[in-house]
């Protein structure tokens, strides 16, 4: 099947006993089977995932990293928890099989979901599809984008999976205290957002499920129709403002990360892909809302937290704990990624 996603030997630094896995799972994973074969899907380098084949079925393995881990980073039993409630929803996710916390068997704790087919797209211009294909994947994203936002997370459990409310001005505190403390030359842009972003938080406190990296890359699609069929990903998922998915969501309609990831003017009739404000105004007609003022706020928002995010790469690099060529070469963009948010605020003035 075409845009399968790529596996590869165990990674050295990834390497597990595979005889410990086999024995445990046996013993708790009903069906499973011997002999185990594993492989390793490329990317994951958060929380490494594996493919498991046993017995002619296949599942999918999601473990915590080797080594000394920030409490609060790679909890792989919250994405579990997440997921596992979603299967009632309309929220595509794969089925939930078993959560191991304990940490001897392979020395992270870990969990294990079904094995769901699909197509991964990395590519948002879609440039092997037709106009009326590619309309359809994207409207199928915005979807499943409102059915997570409008999931009554109080009944299914999650209450307790984040602070409601104060989302924006909790989050702008976060990552400014994270730039400063990762700061090496002065960026004026940055230093302007952190003065107007807590100044202009809109007065709409919604709470919600977010996915907080609610992007093509980490969706299934289905072999034939162009329909989501899985929704994975889910590390950065917590309760907060269903605006900030959707500003996430639109970066590419602004060059993305400093012209990766971007859509490049490659919308409208012509390519099928929605306008930003045919994106935005779907969104609206899913989830109930008339409109949304400010939305170069949540744009901004979005820029504003993940150039905080490449300044922390870039000084991981300079120092040298970071892989120190792609931290300094993506470190180095934090500085034209805060550039767009600052533009998108001014432009909204």
């Amino acid at each position: 099947m075409k845009n399968q996603a790529i596996l590869t030997p165990v990674r050295e630094a990834h390497l597990f006993d595979e005889k410990a896995l086999s024995d445990y799972l046996i013993a708790n994973l009903q069906g499973f089977k011997t002999p185990l074969k594993v492989e390793q899907f490329e990317g994951g380098q958060s929380n490494p995932t594996f493919l498991l084949h046993s017995g002619g079925l296949k599942y999918v393995l999601r473990k915590k990293p080797p080594g000394k881990l920030l409490p609060s980073a790679h909890q792989v039993e919250r994405e579990y928890r997440v997921m596992k409630a979603l299967e009632k929803t309309e929220v595509p996710v794969p089925k939930m099989l078993h959560l191991c916390t304990d940490d001897t068997h392979i020395g992270t704790p870990f969990f294990v979901m079904a094995y769901v087919p699909g197509r991964v797209l990395g590519d948002l211009t879609l440039p092997d599809m037709n106009p009326g294909e590619r309309r359809a994947i994207y409207s199928d994203m915005i979807r499943v984008l409102a059915a997570l936002h409008t999931v009554n997370y109080v009944k299914l459990g999650l209450e307790d999976y984040g602070k409601p409310g104060n989302y924006f001005s909790r989050q702008i505190g976060r990552w400014s205290k994270q730039y400063v403390a990762a700061k090496t030359d002065e960026i004026d842009s940055m230093e302007k957002l952190m003065q107007y972003l807590p100044a202009n938080v809109p007065e709409d406190d919604t709470s919600c499920i977010v996915h907080g990296d609610f992007r093509m890359e980490n969706m299934l699609f289905h072999p034939t129709e162009p329909k989501v069929v899985a929704l994975v990903d889910w590390e950065l998922s917590t309760l907060g403002h269903p605006l900030g998915d959707l500003g996430y969501s639109c970066m590419p309609y602004h060059g993305g990360v400093a012209g990766k990831l971007s859509l490049d003017g490659k919308v409208g009739p012509r390519t099928g892909i929605p306008t930003q404000e045919e994106f935005v105004a779907e969104y609206c007609r899913h989830t109930g809302r008339e409109h949304i003022p400010n939305m170069n706020f949540y744009l901004a928002f979005s820029f504003f937290r993940l150039a905080s995010i490449l300044q922390g790469v870039y000084k991981r690099g300079i120092i040298g704990i970071a892989s120190s060529s792609e931290a300094l070469e993506r470190g180095s963009l934090a500085l034209a990624v805060a550039e767009v948010a600052l533009s998108l605020i001014e432009k909204a003035e």
